[in-house]
């Protein structure tokens, strides 16, 4: 037996480890304690005595011939799946597992599940797996899952963290979730054995838990099985077989494995670790890494019984309660990467490397002392999957229509299972998910990143690395940047511009006075040999905002937004998304895509909003109707028939690239959809002056009577061809320019020179976010997602419910506008000066109605603004009367503040200032 001090001891006293040796596996051992043993702590696994001999006799049962859907990978995400399609009636869905259930990453986890997430979806999700393994599965097969109900406790030890922490309690409220924020002396006597001396505060929720891998997946297949469906254990999947339709898509037919092929049109990748091997059999991208991840369990601890779960976020460190010892885990910044993944890894376990696990030893004995003196009874070191942003990876993948992902999940599989089951079953079954699962959703990420080897190595490594850091506001990644560089980014870094990264893109967030502040090469935070940087100017200033208050930098972007209002700020938008939708059908297929009429004559824009058939909200862009060209230019193709220009939002471009190709290949229009996003640069001046300074760098007359709003034209620009838009984005006068990549700097530079005596500024995307919701504009996934509707979020103009013309969605919303809006999109402002961020509960006559999703302080009218949905208690439709008479509060860290509510934008409701009229 170890004891964790001697650990702790042994681990100091060795020489470090050395770079040259790499950062895949090497030799391990635990010279701690050479007693202790490799053994995950749960009664029950399900390796069983299996020997070779089992699996040398085949599958557990014989392949069927065909299969409506089959579901690669028996562990958590497996069987919930699996479990989720048979309550969705699917009948003939088979899951198959190359070992036994559980026997990849499952069988070793953690098994943890906390409620509380600083994400609305993800709560939902986690209350969802909660339900079902603490209730739906017992009662429908008697089976006790192995859920155990002992509570959970975060631990602050700093005044960030605890407001983090309160901002947690406040959104669980909106979702009926208990929790408590306690002093140190109400935590000492929930858990008499806990330091507190160097706490502000705890965090505690008394519903969070302990699930039991095998017990659940047990009871999961159980109650798939009793619905028809089939699991086949001891049957390694080899290879998928792809046909090609009659319009060139891939699609899946078969999956062929060791003892026979199953056809099916669909397959579902819940391999875990080797979710990448199997995407390779597909030729799908899997932008994922496995790492080592690492538990000691006790021996007996007196007094410990019953006690909560812990995580010290700030220690890096959990504490699971395992009968009467503890599981003592967590997040270093040296994770051991598992370079060469292998195949027949089963119920396997690594050598525990106390050099990389040391750090945890610390805190967990800071925590409770008693751990001092207390022998380690187990280790378990085993592999996990991580991705680039920390999410997991579903859905339908790009390159290949029938081919699903459910993987990927950063050590969470057990406690985001159930809900991310359920949502991929119903994303299986009726093409979409019922929640906004965007942000789990593969085609978040560019196809130029998913197998950008140094892009999802630096970012998984930062995910894992950070997985117990604040959430703070405007944190940015530091790994994984320059990537994507749009043409002024060279120009706009020596103005001193603090670039944000979005999905590989760098863009414009704000414009420092004190100069450039490059981002540097990922130094991976000292880790293996690297050295860390020193006087990291950009890594400086975004520690600086390490707030929930208003950050250092607010009146920099004050400053930026006052000079759109009064004068004119331009902004650098070249990461936006821009497609062209040409052909013979392509007018057909804008009828269907586009919730507004944009068959309009050619030189109109419009704002419209793309649905999916619950009318839930896939994107908002400007479609700009083309004249037929026969000849290509750098700003139109060469096309027959109908042509429109796309403008997107750069962040979700492959979102909208994804959910425009599927509904082309699903009807089959005759029509092509170009990415030129690469090939043009945009920028976007914005303001009073806006026209006056156009007006000597373009060679056309910009008067409101010759250049309406909503139109565009191909004109001169500094002797350059752009195309210009007379558009808004934060309710002023002013004109994108969409210009050819070459173009950029010139015309960029031509804008500022005239600009000079006007006042222009450079602006970013923190003063677009501030001005953009004083006016009241959306801002997709944000306050507008896939899982609302148009005619809740107050977006009723871009949808021609007016017209006869079908289009994708409208079913849904005449029924949801016959049965009135179950909730609806509120605009607030708070007269105090009081920094939100989103998260915050809604109050309505002392009743919480909803949480806020987006917010800003507006720096026009001088006040916080605030978008939510809100809902009736009484379950009825929200009219506008319902709005209007109710007295509203918004609940920031634990504390309400008076807020007022609006109908209209409370700033230019009238909407001159976009028509010229100041």
């Amino acid at each position: 037996m170890a004891l964790l001090s001697r650990a702790l001891r042994v681990a100091g006293a060795r020489p470090c480890w050395s770079p040259a040796q790499g950062l895949g596996p090497r030799p391990l051992t635990s010279r701690a304690g050479s007693t202790t043993e490799k053994s995950v702590p749960y009664q029950r696994t399900l390796k069983g005595a299996q020997g070779s001999s089992e699996a040398a006799r085949g599958p557990s049962r014989p392949l069927p011939s065909t299969a409506n859907v089959v579901v690669i990978g028996g562990g958590s995400l497996g069987c919930q799946t699996l479990y989720h399609l048979a309550k969705l009636g699917v009948s003939g869905a088979v899951l198959l597992e190359r070992e036994r259930l559980t026997s990849g990453t499952t069988w070793h986890t953690a098994g943890l599940l906390w409620q509380l997430r600083p994400s609305d979806v993800e709560v939902e999700l986690l209350a969802h797996t909660r339900r079902v393994v603490s209730h739906d599965l017992e009662e429908e097969t008697g089976l006790h899952t192995g859920w155990i109900q002992n509570g959970g406790l975060f631990i602050a030890s700093n005044r960030q963290r605890l407001d983090e922490y309160k901002r947690l309690m406040s959104l669980g409220k909106a979702y009926g979730v208990e929790s408590h924020v306690l002093s140190p002396a109400e935590t000492k006597a929930l858990y008499p054995l806990m330091n507190v001396d160097d706490l502000y505060g705890t965090l505690y929720v008394p519903h969070d838990g302990t699930m039991d891998p095998a017990g659940t997946c047990t009871t999961l297949t159980r109650a798939a099985t009793a619905r028809g469906a089939q699991v086949i254990e001891n049957c390694p999947v080899t290879g998928i077989r792809v046909r090609t339709d009659d319009f060139g898509v891939r699609r899946v037919a078969a999956v062929e494995t060791e003892h026979g092929s199953i056809q099916t049109p669909c397959v579902v990748n819940c391999a875990g670790v080797w979710a990448g091997t199997v995407g390779r059999m597909a030729g799908v991208k899997v932008p994922l890494v496995a790492m080592h991840h690492a538990y000691v369990v006790t021996e007996r601890i007196e007094g410990i019984q019953n006690m909560p779960n812990v995580r010290d976020h700030d220690a890096s460190v959990y504490l699971r309660l395992q009968g009467d010892a503890l599981s003592v885990g967590g997040y270093e910044a040296n994770p051991i990467f598992w370079e060469e993944v292998s195949d027949k890894f089963a119920f396997g376990l690594f050598d525990l490397d106390w050099d990389v696990f040391t750090q945890h030893i610390e805190g967990a004995i800071n925590r409770v002392p008693v751990l001092e003196k207390t022998g380690v009874k187990s280790t378990v070191c085993g592999p996990e999957s991580f991705t680039p942003d920390h999410k997991p990876l579903m859905g339908e993948a790009p390159e290949l229509r029938g081919f699903f992902l459910g993987c990927g999940f950063n050590s969470a599989g057990m406690m985001l299972g159930g809900g991310c089951g359920q949502e991929l079953a119903h994303w299986i079954v009726q093409g979409r998910p019922e929640k906004d699962m965007y942000g789990y959703d593969i085609r978040r990420f560019h196809h130029s990143l998913t197998d950008h080897h140094r892009w999802v190595r630096e970012r998984s490594h930062e995910s894992y690395a950070k997985n117990y850091s604040v959430v703070f506001p405007h944190d940015e990644p530091l790994a994984g940047r320059n990537v994507r560089t749009d043409p002024l980014h060279e120009e706009l870094l020596a103005r001193g511009c603090v670039f944000q990264e979005r999905h590989g893109w760098e863009r414009p967030g704000w414009f420092n006075p004190g100069g450039a502040a490059p981002v540097l090469h990922y130094d991976y935070y000292g880790a293996y040999g690297n050295q860390a940087h020193e006087d990291y100017a950009y890594s400086g200033l975004l520690t600086d905002e390490y707030t929930f208050d208003f950050p250092p930098h607010h009146d920099v972007i004050k400053q930026e937004c006052l000079a759109c209002r009064g004068a004119a700020a331009v902004f650098d938008m070249s990461y936006f998304g821009k497609f062209y939708l040409v052909g013979l059908d392509a007018r057909k297929a804008a009828d269907w895509l586009f919730s507004a009429d944009v068959s309009r004559p050619p030189g109109s824009t419009v704002y419209t909003c793309m649905l999916n058939h619950r009318g839930g909200t896939e994107s908002d862009l400007t479609v700009s109707r083309l004249t037929p060209n026969s000849q290509a230019s750098p700003l139109t193709p060469a096309f027959e028939g109908d042509g429109y220009y796309l403008a997107v939002g750069g962040a979700v471009a492959q979102h909208n690239w994804s959910h425009i190709t599927t509904v082309l290949q699903d009807h089959k229009f005759q029509c092509q959809l170009i990415d030129s996003s690469e090939d043009l640069g945009m920028i976007s001046i914005q303001g009073p002056a806006s026209r006056a300074i156009l007006q000597e760098v373009l060679d056309a007359d910009l008067s409101n009577e010759a250049f309406p709003f909503s139109t565009h034209k191909v004109v001169s620009a500094a002797g350059h061809l752009v195309r210009a838009m007379r558009l808004s984005f934060v309710g002023e006068l002013g004109w994108e320019l969409h210009i050819p990549k070459l173009s950029c700097v010139p015309v960029y530079q031509a804008v500022m020179t005239a600009g000079a005596k006007h006042g222009l500024v450079n602006a970013g995307y923190r003063a677009i976010d501030s001005l953009s919701i004083e006016k009241g504009y959306r801002h997709w996934h944000a306050d507008l997602r896939s899982d609302d509707s148009p005619l809740e979020a107050g977006l009723a103009f871009t949808c021609k419910l007016k017209s006869t013309t079908p289009f994708l969605g409208r079913e849904a919303l005449e029924k949801q506008r016959a049965a009135g809006l179950q909730r609806r999109l509120v605009c607030f402002t708070v007269d105090e000066k009081v920094p939100m961020f989103g998260l915050e509960a809604i109050w309505r006559n002392g009743q919480v109605v909803g949480h806020i999703r987006r917010a800003d302080f507006g720096f026009t009218i001088d006040k916080t603004l605030a978008y939510g949905y809100i809902r009736d208690p009484s379950g009825g439709p929200v009219s506008l009367d319902f709005v209007k008479s109710g007295d509203y509060a918004l609940e920031r860290m634990g504390v309400t503040y008076p807020a007022r509510v609006h109908l209209k934008s409370p700033f230019d409701p009238d909407n001159k200032r976009v028509k010229g009229i100041y």
